[in-house]
């Protein structure tokens, strides 16, 4: 594991916010940064690259960038999905999906798949792209650029994880909930699994980690989503016979409490 004195962070984090302040011709003085903390200068560095459109990268930029963010991997408590106990090749996990180590994680994106543009917005999509690095972006920029027209609902699309404990990222876009939910809600939902689930398998891996796809500001309910979600991937296990492990990464109390009743209604606990 590689170690930085507070200086040296300081003084990466100091480049790599100036870098983002010349791309954008912004005064970085305004930022004082000779006068705040180190915790404070890495939102001010996140909050910069998340509005930062898809644009070439320099070796420096990268470097930087990622000797910052792999420090931050390697000191966040890294989890073994391989080490989670199953039920038909199933399991529920609470916490931050950005420390498992798994093949791929499961990111709940927008149309334009680039990422949140907000800065330090509090959305998986965002905290997923922040602690991956910009390439992520620009790999998508290319990907989207290729195809031409918006991420319909339900497809996938695959990344590499970057800076990420998991080796690749699979992009997909949920429905978002305007009034009440439809029919073609429940199956463009139900598609982004199956969807994540065939491009799992076309790409050989053994483990994914899905998010609670559409439940944040896409606002579909998360109950309904829970039981969609658990549904269509114990339908497709059982219809492809694929040896692949799924991950249910839940972020707070009272989306485990779902996940849970809806195992104990299957008998998965």
């Amino acid at each position: 594991m590689k170690e930085y004195t507070v200086e040296e962070l300081n003084s990466k984090l100091d480049r790599l916010i100036e870098i983002l302040c010349e791309e954008e011709k912004i005064d970085k003085n305004k930022f004082n940064l000779d006068e705040i903390d180190i915790g404070s200068k890495r939102m001010i560095f996140r909050g910069l690259s998340n509005q930062r459109e898809p644009m070439p990268l320099t070796s420096e930029f990268m470097k930087l960038q990622d000797e910052i963010l792999s420090y931050e991997r390697e000191h966040k408590p890294i989890i073994d999905v391989n080490k989670l106990e199953y039920k038909s090749n199933m399991t529920i996990f609470l916490g931050d999906i950005t420390t498992l180590k798994v093949d791929a994680i499961v990111n709940a994106g927008n149309p334009r798949l680039l990422g949140s543009f907000e800065p330090c917005e509090p959305s998986i999509d965002n905290v997923i792209m922040s602690a991956g690095g910009l390439q992520i972006r620009q790999e998508l920029n290319y990907i989207m650029s290729k195809q031409g027209h918006p991420e319909p609902n339900g497809q996938a699309k695959l990344t590499k994880g970057y800076n990420l404990p998991a080796s690749y990222i699979i992009h997909t876009v949920g429905p978002m909930i305007i009034d009440r939910v439809s029919y073609h809600d429940k199956i463009d939902l139900s598609n982004c699994y199956k969807s994540s689930l065939e491009l799992a398998k076309q790409s050989g891996f053994k483990t994914i980690a899905f998010c609670s796809i559409s439940t944040g500001v896409y606002r579909f309910p998360r109950e309904l989503a829970s039981k969609i979600a658990i549904e269509t991937v114990l339908s497709w296990l059982k219809e492809n016979e694929f040896p692949l492990k799924v991950v249910f990464c839940v972020y707070g109390d009272y989306d485990l409490k779902l996940y849970e009743e809806q195992f104990k209604e299957l008998n998965l606990i």
